[in-house]
């Protein structure tokens, strides 16, 4: 995989460097709450602009249906982008038409111009490869050299993470280039005991992760809204908590494993159960009890891992060589669910472990909660990218650059 450093040894003045960055931020309406995955980009653009290049970023946003809708525009990343380089950002209201020529051809060296949301195109995101690549064709028609530095979507098939590179010389960015250096680290020659943390809302989302993690780590701590069904599959009453009856069988057998494989899965002794769901909105004070997690009352549902839980993950966490976690442990974004999240990102701050917070949502809440980003080993942006890549997984958009 070829790096920035050495494409902009080769030269870059001049010259039109499309990046391919995740610029896809949570949005309050048009406030960003989370400019953490603008940030990661960083690096890459300040060096290719200082490098005197005319650098073209290019993201998605969401998940529009293949046309423009103003609710997923990329114009307050682009302006958050401009505020943190100093400079001004080029904002094209189109993809490929008439005004991402313009803000291209408006460009100087060292200039910056952001495209609109990608997905705005539906070939961006189209299974048909004649579809995809007459988008990436479009594309290529707007720079010289391809960088890719979008992290999160490396694992999509899509127009401008696998086949624009083959359209041009092509580069690997330092995010990139840093997301897979600690994924390797994850992977091959471990420090142990190595710890997983897996929390989020179904398990059905984490089952090839879990079937891989059983070969390689240590111990599972499982949380999160996924950690009823595995409370379920154990014969416990989960009351009205999150459920995925399906998946009791493959839980079951997951369980079995990893007694087998010498894999200590621990799931939660105690949760916070309401009768109703938080107000996300108002975040009013919620009424809940504390119990046993086999015996959350038939008309309650799990909300959040208890104390006991907390100290015991703490304690499971404290020895480790390697820890990676991925999903929240609790309905983190309400003050009165918060505190399991918040103890294992306190235990992570507090470990000796190198650490990797495995993006997606556990990095949302680590910067949400107010930890200091620099307490971790490695901060991903992209959750479901981590995921695929310790699943063994061919990421399409790595994969592309290292043709």
């Amino acid at each position: 995989m070829k790096t920035i450093d050495e494409l902009l040894a080769e030269g870059v003045s001049g010259k039109r460097v499309f990046v391919r960055a995740d610029l896809n931020v949570p949005l309050d309406g048009t406030a960003i709450t989370d400019d953490g995955r603008i940030r990661a980009v960083l690096p890459t653009v300040k060096a290719l602009a200082g490098a005197g290049a005319r650098v073209v970023v290019a993201s998605h946003l969401g998940r529009p249906k293949g046309a423009p809708d103003p609710a997923f525009s990329l114009a307050p990343a682009a302006a958050r982008l401009g505020e943190l380089l100093g400079a001004e950002v080029a904002f094209a209201t189109d993809t490929v038409g008439e005004s991402a020529r313009a803000a291209v051809a408006g460009l100087g060296g060292g200039d910056v111009a952001v495209l609109e949301n990608l997905r705005f195109n539906a070939g961006e995101t189209s299974k048909d490869d004649a579809e995809r690549g007459a988008f990436a064709d479009e594309l290529a028609s707007l720079a010289d050299l391809y960088v890719g530095d979008g992290f999160g979507a490396v694992h999509r098939k899509h127009a401008s993470v696998y086949d624009l590179p083959a359209r041009l010389p092509h580069a690997a960015g330092y995010l990139i280039a840093a997301e897979v250096a600690v994924l390797k680290k994850l992977t091959e020659d471990v420090g142990r005991p190595y710890v997983v943390v897996l929390g989020g809302a179904k398990v059905s989302d984490k089952l090839a992760v879990i079937d891989s993690l059983l070969g390689k780590a240590d111990r599972l701590l499982i949380g999160g809204g996924m950690a009823y069904t595995f409370l379920k599959a154990k014969g416990h009453e989960v009351g009205i908590s999150l459920l995925q009856e399906d998946q009791i069988p493959a839980v079951k057998e997951y369980m079995e494993r990893a007694e087998k494989n010498g894999v200590e899965l621990v799931l939660p002794v105690d949760v916070l159960a309401a009768g109703e769901f938080p107000d996300l909105k108002t975040k009013a004070p919620a009424e809940y009890i504390t119990v046993d997690a086999d015996g959350i009352p038939a008309d309650k549902e799990g909300l959040d891992i208890g104390p006991r839980t907390r100290e015991l993950y703490a304690s499971k966490i404290a020895d480790a060589a390697t820890v990676f976690w991925n999903g929240p442990l609790g309905v983190f974004e309400h003050p009165d669910y918060a505190g399991g999240t918040r103890a294992i990102a306190q235990a992570l701050v507090d470990s000796k472990a190198f650490t990797v917070v495995g993006g997606g949502d556990s990095a949302a809440a680590v910067r949400t909660l107010g930890f200091d980003e620099n307490a971790f080993g490695h901060i991903s942006t992209g959750g479901g990218a981590s995921l695929e890549y310790l699943e063994g997984k061919t990421l399409p958009g790595l994969a592309a650059l290292e043709d």
